[in-house]
């Protein structure tokens, strides 16, 4: 990601860019507690993953100089119906290209695109201790809703994770009525 960078332009990912986002999130996964996956995905997984977040929610990249440098995508909260207008959201950015605001960009263009969809409720859950991931949340406006204890266990050691909450839509308490999702997004 060095030399001179290009704007990021924003897509909608496609199963073709699985290669592009498994290279970002692989060093998480070896390297990292941030994921709580302990094995890299394969290429096919991941392009799976992208497919069933594109059928109901979305999955967006971004590209620097025609390569991927981030993606941030959205996936349900739990199966039951009365989770529909929910939804958890998740955002990687390749360490080449920290500090050009990708992060914040992608979660604004999947934040707007979830709410046309109508969900209601966005929930992040960050591996602690992650305090840029937090403080990217809290800035996007999410707020606190709890900790889990000891939750996970990788690297050999216990690791707790945060929720965080934010809402969308101009009334977010209001009963939902966006008139394409009758049923479960997917």
């Amino acid at each position: 990601m060095n030399g001179q960078a290009a704007g990021p332009v924003i897509r909608r990912a496609t199963p073709a860019d699985a290669a592009g986002c498994l290279d970002i999130y692989a060093p998480f996964v070896r390297e990292t507690t941030v994921t709580f996956e302990d094995e890299v995905p394969s290429v096919p997984e991941f392009a799976g993953r992208i497919t069933r977040a594109l059928a109901g929610y979305d999955w967006l990249v971004a590209e620097v100089n025609g390569r991927i440098a981030g993606y941030a995508y959205a996936g349900p909260v739990k199966e039951r119906a009365a989770y529909r207008w929910s939804c958890e959201v998740s955002v990687y950015v390749d360490p080449g290209a920290r500090g050009l605001g990708l992060g914040r960009t992608l979660y604004r263009a999947l934040f707007v695109r979830l709410e046309e969809l109508g969900f209601r409720r966005l929930l992040a859950v960050v591996a602690l201790p992650n305090e840029p991931s937090v403080a990217l949340h809290l800035a996007m406006g999410f707020r606190d809703a709890g900790r889990l204890e000891r939750i996970g266990f990788k690297h050999g050691r216990w690791l707790d994770v945060a929720w965080l909450l934010a809402d969308l839509g101009p009334d977010p308490a209001a009963p939902p009525g966006h008139p394409d999702l009758a049923a479960p997004p997917g």
